[in-house]
């Protein structure tokens, strides 16, 4: 709840304004105005300044403080700075309940930002969180900046709301996506603006809730560039996103990936079908493999997007088992519905993975699925005016298709256990989907697994027993955290 030092700061800063326009009118010359500074105590000092378009700057130094905190309540700030330092040591409380972050809102608040800057210096202090059911932040025209680890830019738990519009947000530490969500998820909506993305274990997007994006410049330079786990979405409109997974903080895969979609069993998500799509735009990798499906069910939707991998041995698509999950039923469930879009590359469907592949309004795949052998299951679909040009040999188990639709160029399309020959139409089945709804659990032998997007074991839960956000801990320091299942390590997102 806002406290009554910061309302009265509020009136003061408004009438210090006025009190220095109608001067500068009546005098026709220059005048000095002050410039407020307020500590997360609540304490304010004035100090003097020849800009005649003074900011206000708030600061919180403490362990586990705010430099803003709105709870409950309606508030709004423009032409900001907020600066937050200081360490907080309980991992869970700040990735699930905001602790230590630079701006919080909580209880339903609603929290206008315009034209801040949002800085912070000190482990586990995001810059603007929005935690639980019915809480909204709206952020426009400003620049988030964190430094340390494990501190995202605009971050969601719990099923709060945060709209982001032409923001500036630059994460340097590890584990420190700058769009980011945990426990319980929620909603953010983010159009135009900039986020980058230099840490390890560090995409742009972390998703454990439902993101859209449009308009915007999305860079990552360690890590993968979008990481949606669970059941929950990503959906990209327009936007440009260059990805450069070049470091790992897990051993719990080999491979590098522009987008990973995967299920950690940590318990920060529930189990159920993922989704990630883009619509225009752009996507382009420099390292490793397009897309990587671990451990789950998603929809990849792609329409009339330019993508590029820059990796001459990275593949389009890789749906296999990977360290998280349990061994024989880890693999990756994969729909890809692409309408108007240009598919290069190679598909690897692993013997614990399948793919149904659906190629719609003109769409064209020039590339091999499963190459040197037959794998997982696959299915393989072309509308009328969609067509494949195979680049080695390929192994799928079923396919529709007109007569004119695939160009064999020299190489073998295994259908089932015989070859397709060039020319002919073809009429199969789709492969079932199998999709758990239960809440995520451990892994094999009870031990949560690290997480390949933002490293450390995680905590139990995703979507709580009956669908509940979690609650919050009662308290300002907020006791304990949950217990995990064979760990008594926090997360560490």
């Amino acid at each position: 709840m806002l406290s009554f030092t910061t309302t009265r700061k509020g009136f003061f800063t408004m009438a210090t304004s006025i009190a220095a326009m109608l001067a500068g009118c009546a005098a026709q010359q220059e005048q000095t105005t002050g410039t407020e500074s307020t500590s997360g105590s609540g304490e304010s000092t004035a100090s003097e300044s020849t800009s005649t378009s003074a900011r206000e700057t708030i600061t919180d130094d403490t362990a586990g403080g705010h430099a803003i905190e709105v709870s409950g309540e309606t508030a709004a700030y423009t032409s900001v700075d907020v600066v937050k330092t200081g360490d907080d040591a309980g991992n869970d409380e700040a990735d699930f309940y905001g602790t230590n972050a630079a701006v919080y809102a909580e209880e339903g608040a609603t929290l206008g930002l315009d034209d801040v800057t949002v800085t912070t210096d000190g482990a586990h202090a995001n810059a603007v969180f929005s935690y639980g059911e019915g809480t909204t932040i709206n952020v426009s025209n400003s620049t988030i900046e964190t430094s340390s680890n494990n501190s995202g830019a605009i971050m969601v738990t719990g099923g709060g709301t945060l709209v982001a519009t032409d923001v500036t947000a630059h994460t340097t530490g590890n584990s420190s996506a700058p769009i980011r969500s945990d426990r319980g998820g929620g909603l953010q909506q983010v159009s135009g603006g900039t986020y980058t993305s230099d840490g390890v274990g560090s995409p742009v997007i972390y998703s454990t809730a439902d993101v859209q994006v449009s308009g915007a410049m999305l860079e990552s330079t360690s890590s993968q560039g979008v990481v949606v786990e669970g059941k929950n979405s990503v959906s990209l409109n327009d936007c440009q996103l260059v990805a450069n997974n070049i470091s790992k903080n897990s051993d719990k895969s080999d491979w590098y990936q522009a987008v990973m979609i995967y299920q950690s069993m940590s318990g920060d998500a529930a189990q159920g079908a993922a989704a990630f799509t883009a619509k225009g735009g752009s996507i382009t990798n420099k390292n490793g493999d397009l897309f990587f499906v671990n451990n789950t069910v998603c929809t990849i939707g792609l329409e009339g997007t330019s993508i590029t991998n820059e990796d001459t041995q990275g593949n389009f698509l890789r749906a296999a088992a990977a360290g998280w999950g349990r061994e024989g039923s880890n693999g990756g469930q994969v729909t890809i519905n692409a309408s108007g879009q240009h598919v290069d590359g190679t598909m690897l469907v692993d013997e614990v993975s399948n793919l149904n592949l659906y190629l719609k309004g003109g769409s064209d795949f020039v590339g091999a699925i499963n190459p040197d052998a037959a794998a997982g299951e696959v299915y393989v679909e072309l509308e009328e005016g969609s067509t494949w040009e195979l680049t080695a040999d390929s192994h799928i188990k079923a396919l529709t298709c007109g007569t004119d639709a695939i160009t064999l160029g020299g190489f073998t399309l295994t259908v089932g256990e015989e070859a397709y020959a060039e020319g002919t139409a073809s009429t199969g089945e789709p492969i079932e989907v199998t999709v758990s709804e239960s809440a995520g659990g451990p892994g094999e032998g009870g031990e949560p697994p690290e997480k390949p997007g933002e490293g450390g074991p995680g905590a139990p839960g995703g979507e709580m027993p009956g669908g509940e956000p979690p609650a919050k801990p009662d308290g300002d320091t907020g006791g304990e955290p949950p217990a995990k299942p064979g760990s008594t390590s926090s997360s560490s997102k």
